[in-house]
């Protein structure tokens, strides 16, 4: 240990230029703080993001374009990628969540509800894959949905009028056909 020390001190003493030794204190003293700032930077970028998110869920895009040129990129990828690997940034989740809304509050057909989810920035595959993985329950929704429309709309509209309504509204034929055979059944 004493060794060490001694070695050391003849370092410093066989040291010409004071100044550099002192540079050299002062650049490990600059990257230890750099480092500090840069943890800082993430910590305040992650919170930024975090508020966004808790507040209502949002997609990785809808997160992405709010804060475009807010922060520096690098940082920016960071966090996002750390907060996806947390499961606070989840695309697949996001499509699982909303649809689940769409089903308990509005009347939709599938091509709606993509249209809205395409319209958040979710990628075409991710959607595709959820849709044709719940196409039952989906399917099942959409027959009930244009069921509803039939009964609402029936008493100001022909049927033929709010089957082209349905049309319009990316309704299936089969899904159509299906509602308005309950509809004339019931």
């Amino acid at each position: 240990m004493e060794k060490a020390k001694l070695e050391e001190l003849k370092k410093i003493a066989n040291c010409k230029d004071i100044s550099a030794l002192k540079r050299g204190v002062n650049l490990q003293y600059t990257n230890d703080l750099s480092k500090l700032s840069k943890l800082e930077e993430i910590d305040r970028v992650k919170n930024r993001v975090l508020k966004y998110i808790v507040y209502k869920k949002r997609t990785e895009t809808e997160i992405r374009n709010k804060f475009k040129n807010e922060f520096d990129e690098n940082i920016f990828e960071d966090v996002i990628e750390n907060l996806k690997e947390l499961g606070y940034i989840n695309d697949t989740s996001y499509i699982d969540r909303a649809v689940n809304e769409f089903m308990a509050l509005k009347n939709m057909s599938i091509k709606e509800m993509k249209y809205k989810l395409l319209n958040k920035g979710i990628n075409k595959n991710i959607i595709d894959d959820y849709f044709s993985d719940n196409y039952e329950i989906l399917r099942e929704f959409e027959t009930k949905s244009a069921v509803n429309i039939f009964t609402k709309k029936s008493s100001n509209m022909e049927l033929l009028d709010i089957k082209l309504f349905l049309r319009k509204k990316g309704y299936m034929e089969e899904s159509i056909k299906d509602a308005e055979h309950i509809y004339i059944r019931d």
